[in-house]
């Protein structure tokens, strides 16, 4: 592609995108305000000739001087303990954000790839959900935020696609795991794994029979790239469609891990989606993409990664 501009670049998923990238070949300007980002994900890149970083909030005004060929947008809180921390910089960075990327993208005559989520789908009644379901979301709960974020970021990319014929692709992305989590962020697999390394109990919201679908972040950015690459507008589920409740996922890490501690029942949050898993049809058939890595050996890489930090007790 050239020289890309990732915004959320010193992110979890934004980092590996950064480094996969530059292992291509491309030029990359990363942007992030670091409210959940960190420069520690990025900081060996500095050093690297074909890549940028900016601290930038893109809810303001973003301008990049010279060529671009690409504008990932993937800045926003990710994880609902983020979102619900910063309700309205959520809800900005998905209005604002996408809409300045998508100028910056306008401007320069630019591809854009927008980052969805799978969260658009909510409390889904269609089970696995395909891109043409519509969702079961609730514009006034406290995860609202996040979810009509993305929803209104998906109108505004295809308002830009359909009135100035943009180049766009939409990537709903599912729950996606992997070395470069943050040790707090309240996702479900980081929290497991430091809690069964640090020898607390797991916390476990609601029953444990809820389910989700986890995708290791190199299949991600995999799909990510393909999407980038490919004809397809979107949007596109990028996911693994193998289905875990939360307890079989505690399982698997107490032995990933060597734990045995017990497991503790908190309340279930408030529309908290009851399943979630993708149908990646689309992405198979047009992109020719599926996830290769399984739970388990995506679930032991990044145990192995936590390890280390919690050894040493290295920041979040």
């Amino acid at each position: 592609m050239g020289r890309i501009v990732v915004t959320g670049g010193a992110g979890f998923i934004g980092a590996h995108l950064c480094r996969a990238l530059l292992e291509r070949g491309e030029q990359v300007v990363a942007m992030d305000n670091l409210l959940t980002g960190s420069v520690a994900n990025i900081e060996e890149l500095f050093g690297h000739a074909r890549f940028t970083f900016v601290e930038q909030d893109v809810s303001s005004y973003v301008w990049v001087p010279g060529e671009v060929d690409a504008v990932l947008h993937f800045a926003s809180p990710a994880s609902p303990a983020d979102y619900l921390r910063w309700p309205i910089p959520t809800l900005k960075v998905g209005s604002l954000g996408t809409h300045n990327t998508l100028g910056l993208a306008k401007a320069k005559g630019a591809r854009y790839l927008l980052a969805s989520t799978s969260e658009v789908y909510g409390d889904p009644t269609a089970h696995p959900q395909t891109e043409t379901y519509w969702g079961n979301v609730n514009p006034v709960g406290p995860r609202g935020v996040y979810d009509e974020a993305k929803r209104f970021a998906e109108a505004m990319t295809m308002a830009y696609h359909r009135f100035h014929g943009l180049d766009v692709r939409i990537a709903r992305i599912f729950n996606t795991y992997g070395p470069r989590m943050r040790r707090k962020d309240g996702r479900v697999v980081s929290t497991f794994i430091v809690q069964a390394l640090s020898g607390e109990p797991l916390t476990v919201h609601g029953s444990g029979e809820q389910t989700r679908s986890f995708c290791y972040v190199d299949d991600t950015v995999r799909g990510l790239l393909a999407l980038l690459d490919g004809d397809v507008v979107g949007p596109v589920n990028i996911g693994n469609p193998s289905e875990f409740t939360v307890r079989e996922l505690a399982e698997l890490v107490f032995e990933v891990v060597g734990a045995t501690q017990p497991l503790v029942f908190d309340d279930l949050p408030e529309d908290d989606p009851r399943q979630r898993c993708p149908d990646i049809t689309l992405a198979t058939e047009r992109l020719g993409w599926q996830p290769e890595v399984d739970l388990r050996t995506g679930l032991e890489r990044t145990a192995a990664w936590f390890r280390q930090r919690v050894a040493v007790q290295r920041p979040d």
